[in-house]
């Protein structure tokens, strides 16, 4: 009796391990496997964390007649931006994640840009998936994300603002490993897909870099505290850009600002 209740111990021991999702893999970067750990419940359980904006979205009125919806649709990059502040009075609606790679973001396409009826969607991401967020992922499957994301916003006439992956800088012991992780040349390479998808594809590219990037190849250092996340300066820069790429995206729609 006493060899069978040990062996039940056993397996129910097992069971408990099995039903426990493995840790992720080191990556080699102390703060990313540090911020993947702490991510695994959301990434079982609500990977596109669609509970972030539920019950906002839900309260969210049809645009009035004549309004000109504008959905920024990112990371945290968009997460953080306080759009009142940059664009008062505008009926632009935040809806960044912190974190994010495009494969969740993905999830969420549908409830927090396709429902909400926007004029226009300004997409903002890609850096997350060069670092790994949620796994290794190739250039090629993030450029499939992001066509995805256009092909199913051009279903429901949403006109698409894609936004360049901004440069990133090492000139501070905080920025070293955002900077490490987030390699120039991938950065370079999906902003000329991003650019040339936008010219064949009807959607409006929106170049931030190239504006971001001091005489190194690098993020601006006034313009970001951490070497990724722009400050104050930074949306200074970004958001006259963005409006631009908003006017053009609702002319070639045919509605005038």
């Amino acid at each position: 009796m006493r060899v069978f209740s040990l062996f039940m111990l056993s397996l129910a021991a097992i069971a408990q391990q099995a039903s426990q999702p493995p840790a992720p893999l080191p990556t080699g970067f102390p703060g990313l496997d540090r911020y993947r750990a702490s991510r695994i419940a959301i990434y079982t359980d609500d990977y596109g964390q669609l509970a972030r904006y539920r019950e906002a979205n839900s309260g969210l009125k049809p645009p009035a007649p004549g309004e000109n919806r504008v959905v920024f649709f990112g990371d945290s990059i968009t997460d953080i931006w306080h759009l009142d502040r940059s664009f008062p009075g505008k009926p632009y609606i935040n809806r960044g994640i912190g974190g994010q790679t495009t494969s969740q973001m993905l999830v969420r396409f549908r409830q927090d840009v396709i429902d909400l009826q926007p004029n226009v969607v300004v997409i903002l991401a890609g850096t997350n998936d060069i670092a790994g967020n949620t796994g290794k992922i190739s250039n090629d499957d993030i450029e499939a994300n992001f066509a995805t994301m256009a092909e199913l916003a051009h279903l429901h006439h949403i006109r698409v603002v894609f936004s360049s992956i901004l440069p990133v800088y090492n000139y501070t012991p905080q920025s070293q490993e955002f900077f490490n992780s987030r390699p120039m040349p991938r950065i370079v390479a999906l902003n000329q897909w991003l650019k040339g998808y936008c010219a064949a594809g009807g959607c409006v590219y929106l170049d931030y870099f190239d504006s971001m990037l001091d005489d190194k190849g690098m993020l601006k250092r006034d313009l970001a505290d951490d070497g990724l996340h722009p400050n104050e300066a930074g949306f200074a820069v970004m958001a006259p850009l963005a409006e631009k790429a908003i006017r053009t995206a609702l002319a070639e729609n045919g509605i005038e600002r």
